[in-house]
């Protein structure tokens, strides 16, 4: 059965192609942490330009990434302000207070995404008894806000905001290649409206492990002294490096390929009777969907998909999420969707 699971429940499950190992094992390597290896060089000054900043370091994951900019931007004793389902928030296991000292203020917005009314609501006059506010953190796409995307003009209109009041940006764009194809715009153009910008290689690109932070020179430098603070410093770190370069090359364009296997599942799902699920909300690789409660609770409903050879999380009591990425292909999602059908069929 292990080699017939479809791996539905994370991006980051998927394994390096033949191609990439090939790249990863002829790569040019040096020491990082003295700014030597040639590999990692090209990848940050690749990742920089795309980004339209002036520089970037490579990290070792998303999260790392995301608390070396939460780490430069604010002080011990500030806040940062995110979406309450943001992963800054919810799923870096309290780093923003465990390493910098920072407390995080949720706000409510809409699957995932925040405005400019709900922020001014949010934002508290300086005074003695608060944290000061430092940084606002977004996330695009998102992730437990079900995939979604930023319009341009949200990300322009929420920038000048913060900017205008002295906030900082973070864009924890983990999957941001996912939402500049669904929406059809340039990472540079997104990035623009932030201060500093991550983006994984873990997921729907498919490398073992590396991301990305981008900014300013200083933020950058600052970034990578938050980097060695976290124990984080890098030797020979061209082998990973190499598979980011790798991806960006093969992986991006290919992503239209988990957008297109997303929907199919929605709509496959949405046939099922018990099963609720908004498949026009579907806009990048993420499907998040409810179980009627007589058939059961989602972790039950996910044990039992696992019997079948079907992998995926349950995020609440009735909700489960599937996430479709380059090991997944329409066969396997044909294959979950007839899986889904009789084990509600047979309940």
């Amino acid at each position: 059965m292990a080699d017939n699971w479809v791996e539905l429940r994370s991006d980051t499950q998927t394994k390096p192609t033949a191609g990439m190992r090939q790249a990863m094992a002829a790569a040019e390597v040096g020491d990082d942490t003295c700014g030597e290896d040639p590999t990692v060089n090209r990848l940050e000054a690749r990742m920089a330009e795309l980004l339209g900043k002036e520089a970037a370091v490579f990290a070792c994951t998303a999260t790392q990434a995301n608390q070396m900019a939460v780490w430069t931007h604010c002080r011990r004793g500030d806040e940062l302000l995110i979406d309450e389902t943001g992963h800054i928030g919810n799923y870096e296991a309290g780093a923003p207070a465990a390493l910098s000292g920072v407390s995080v203020r949720t706000v409510q917005g809409q699957q995932g995404l925040v405005d400019v009314d709900r922020l001014t609501a949010a934002l508290r006059a300086p005074a003695l008894i608060y944290s000061p506010t430092r940084l606002l953190c977004l996330e695009n796409s998102t992730n437990l806000g079900g995939g979604r995307t930023y319009p341009l003009d949200q990300l322009e209109r929420i920038g000048a905001w913060a900017h205008n009041r002295q906030l900082k940006v973070h864009l924890d764009g983990a999957r941001l290649f996912n939402a500049c194809l669904a929406r059809d715009y340039q990472p540079q153009v997104v990035a623009q409206h932030a201060d500093t910008v991550t983006i994984c290689f873990s997921k729907g690109l498919g490398c073992p492990m590396g991301a990305i932070l981008a900014g300013s020179h200083e933020d950058v430098q600052s970034a990578r002294r938050a980097r060695t603070l976290f124990g984080g410093a890098l030797r020979q770190a061209g082998i990973p490096a190499a598979a980011c370069l790798y991806a960006l090359d093969h992986h991006v364009a290919r992503l239209a390929d988990d957008h297109a296997n997303a929907r199919r599942f929605a709509a496959g799902v949405a046939a099922i009777p018990g099963i609720r699920i908004d498949v026009p909300a579907v806009e990048t690789n993420l499907v998040f969907f409810e179980i009627d409660a007589a058939w059961g609770t989602a972790a039950r409903f996910a044990e039992t998909l696992a019997e079948r050879g079907i992998k995926m999380y349950d995020v609440g009591p009735q909700r489960l999420r599937a996430c479709t990425h380059l090991d997944v292909d329409r066969a396997g999602i044909e294959h979950a969707i007839t899986a889904i059908r009789d084990v509600l069929a047979r309940t």
